[in-house]
């Protein structure tokens, strides 16, 4: 195989960049959607469990979940399973939810509790992409009707 292109040894010592926010480049999507959550009122939007119990074995952050659900979303990856194995191995999902890997029994839950809180906060997103002239209207071939696209 002298004739390849060779791989490192993976037994081999790297000096990786020592902090997530390194690997993550400033114009990447997935700091918009750290932000967009960070900003949101999640209990007026309809979100539960956003104060935590006092008793009980502590959850994740309503926000936390979000932020990989919209990831999940825009990345078409819909299955809570699969956003289960993203959460582990993804370095964007990494930073993004601060190397949290929730399993897909709290993702599919999270899913199906906050529905109300989910339809806002995509409402809001498309109120927002509006305002600043992100969406464009495109009329179909028929002319009847209408949708939004980036």
């Amino acid at each position: 195989m002298t004739r390849y292109i060779q791989g490192s040894d993976r037994s081999q010592v790297t000096l990786l960049p020592e902090c997530l926010d390194d690997y993550i480049d400033e114009n990447n999507p997935v700091r918009v959607v750290d932000v967009l959550v960070d900003e949101l009122d999640l209990t007026g939007l309809g979100f539960e469990r956003v104060v935590p119990a006092i008793t009980g074995r502590p959850g994740y952050h309503p926000a936390v979940l979000l932020k990989l659900y919209l990831y999940g979303y825009f990345n078409r990856i819909q299955s809570s399973r699969r956003l289960e194995r993203e959460a582990q191995r993804n370095v964007e999902l990494m930073w993004l939810t601060g190397r949290l890997a929730p399993d897909f029994k709290t993702i599919a839950d999270f899913r199906r509790d906050n529905g109300v809180g989910i339809r806002n906060v995509c409402r809001r997103f498309v109120a927002m992409c509006r305002q600043l002239k992100l969406l464009s209207q495109v009329v179909c071939t028929n002319g009847e009707s209408q949708r939004n696209h980036l």
